[in-house]
């Protein structure tokens, strides 16, 4: 996502919302704009071992997201929500 929890807050949510789009995009190889807010990302292409290396690639960048809040809604929507929680929550709210 080439962004944190902590300096996220310097990023506006459309431009977070544009990194994890452009990032789930790469991932399966599609343009970034053809991938719905509320599309199953499952059945765009999204196996569990891609989330996986979004996961681990986002807690290297320090964000402390959930491969099981992930996995249980794939949806760029439900992600978004996720991640917005996760920044919230701020670095004591590790939900790994």
């Amino acid at each position: 996502m080439h962004t944190t929890a902590q300096d996220s807050g310097g990023r506006t949510p459309a431009q977070v919302s544009a990194a994890l789009r452009q990032d789930v995009a790469a991932m399966i190889g599609t343009d970034p704009g053809t991938i719905g807010q509320d599309a199953n990302l499952v059945h765009l292409g999204l196996g569990s071992l891609e989330m996986m290396r979004l996961v681990n690639r986002w807690r290297r960048e320090g964000v402390k997201v959930s491969f099981r809040e992930l996995a249980a809604e794939p949806t760029l929507g439900a992600w978004q929500r996720h991640l917005d929680a996760v920044a919230a929550a701020g670095p004591e709210g590790d939900r790994a």
